[in-house]
Formats: C-alpha cells, structure tokens, sequence
C-alpha cells in the first residue's frame, strides 16, 4: 500500500504539495517514508567457489554512485562486474579496501589497479599497493552517506581491519578473516587473546543488529563443529540455515553471532564444561585448537 501511495504522489505534479505537507506532518522514521530512503547497496562477488569459497564486496553509496570494492582478490571474476557497473554508470568506483595483506585478499590489488586508474588503496600497513591506512577507530565517508569505521582487530593478521558502516538505520560490518558466521579465522600471526579482544569486546560493542560480511563462505563448516560443541536452538537453527543455502553472508547480525557462534561464547558455562577452562583467553584458545583438530 505505501508504494502504491508513493508511488500516485511522485507521478503526478499536481499533488508535490501535498506530499511536501505530508511530510512535515508525518514522522521520518514512519512506515510511510521508510520504502524511500536509499541506503547503501552492497553486491556480493563470489570468488574461488568449491576452492577458497572468497566474497569480494562492491558497497555503493546510492545518491552518489561513490563506490568501494572490499578484497578483490581474484580479478577475472572480479573486474567484469567492476567494469559492467562503470559502463552502465552505476558506479564511480574510488578504492579498493583491504581487510588483511593475504594473497587471497589483496593480492588482487595490482591488477585492479591497472584496469581501474587513480584508485586510493585503504588497508593495513602491509597490504599491497596500500597507500591509507587509517587509524584504530578512524572515520572516513563513502560519498554523502555511508560512515566508515576502521576496527583494529589483529590475530588472523596484525594488520587485520574490520570496517563498520553505517547508512541511516542500517548497519554492517566487513569481517575479512576475523569473524566468521559461526566461527573465526586461524590465529596465523596473532594469540587467543587477542582474537578474544577482536570478537568479544571490539566486534561485540557493535550494535546487535549489525549485519556480518565475511570474506570466506565457511558456514557449513563452522556450524558442523558448533554443533560438535554445543547443541543450542539458535545453533540448530544456523545448521538448517546453512543446509538450505549456499551463501550466508548478509544473513546474520553480531546479535545472532553471540548466540550461535561458540567462539563468541567464551563465558558460557556450557563451553566451559567442554572446554575445561573458566578464563575466556583459555577458553578461546581451547576452542581453535579443537577447531584446528577437526
């Protein structure tokens, strides 16, 4: 009904005035607006699938057509969507982000760089081609509306970065290899405690209803040991998620991943009793190695 009612009003000329009236009268975070408001737009890029299983992200702010593409490691998938955007001028694309340095997130950057000129490269210190690197907590925009913030999160690698973006009401956050949906990535250059300071303090401060980009589709296999540890609604839920899908990013917030994601359970009394341990770094680092071990 609200886009019927839009849709009358916006066609014809002779009633502007009175949806200018309507306007001051109604509430903006009513129903009625709401199916107005443009919020960023992102498109997930599967890379490597049956392999790597990787997501690049493009993230658009609408109103401007400025665009960020988020670990376009693999370009010949990548690219193609980059340039078929271009042509059709949905995008002005200006970055490349980097969540961490590894090839099969960055290692894309040189060649995106040559197909795609004066692209900035905001990343860690070690990332290639890197030319921003922003600060713990830092702010930077996408075009007029998006809000970027730069979460340090090291332990996959030291120069590990979540970005959490902000558009009006509706929020979302870039994990790279930090967290997953239902679990969290090997600690290669990092300890327990820090991964536990990443998901249990930084990337649970975030407001519940924070959508979760990672950069790997691993949800089968993460559920698979979930389930191995604890036999809760909210993780049976997710492996029936999973079973039905085959892409889960997007799908659950960072409420949902304190409920189903062990790793983000580190208090529980449940996992302590698997586990064998009551302090959370122990705890943590308990889970990844009966993780690794699967």
């Amino acid at each position: 009904m609200t886009l019927v009612i839009n849709s009358i009003f916006q066609s014809s000329p002779h009633c502007v005035g009175v949806m200018n009236f309507l306007r001051t009268q109604i509430p903006r975070g009513s129903r009625f607006f709401r199916s107005q408001a443009r919020a960023m737009h992102i498109q997930s890029i599967p890379m490597w699938t049956g392999k790597g299983n990787n997501y690049a992200y493009l993230v658009t702010d609408e109103p401007t057509k400025q665009s960020v593409i988020i670990d376009p490691a693999n370009p010949p998938e990548v690219a193609p969507v980059l340039k078929s955007q271009i042509e059709a001028g949905k995008i002005n694309l200006t970055a490349i982000v980097n969540t961490h340095h590894h090839w099969d997130h960055a290692g894309g950057n040189g060649d995106i760089l040559k197909q795609f000129k004066g692209l900035q490269v905001i990343g860690g210190k070690d990332c290639a081609s890197v030319n921003k690197t922003p600060a713990d907590g830092e702010t930077f925009k996408i075009g007029d509306r998006i809000s970027v913030k730069a979460l340090y999160t090291p332990c996959h690698t030291q120069d590990s970065i979540c970005f959490y973006m902000q558009d009006g009401d509706q929020r979302v956050v870039f994990t790279g290899d930090t967290l997953f949906i239902g679990g969290c990535g090997r600690f290669f250059e990092g300890n327990a405690k820090e991964m536990h300071k990443a998901l249990n303090e930084t990337l649970a401060a975030l407001p519940d209803d924070t959508k979760v980009y990672p950069g790997h589709e691993y949800t089968k296999a993460n559920v698979k040991f979930c389930i191995a540890v604890s036999q809760t609604e909210p993780i049976k839920k997710l492996q029936a998620f999973a079973e039905q899908n085959t892409e889960t990013q997007g799908k659950f917030t960072i409420g949902d991943e304190k409920l189903h994601n062990v790793f983000m359970r580190v208090n529980d009394p449940e996992i302590h009793k698997v586990t064998g341990k009551t302090d959370p770094v122990e705890v943590m680092a308990a889970l990844r190695e009966m993780k690794n071990s699967m």
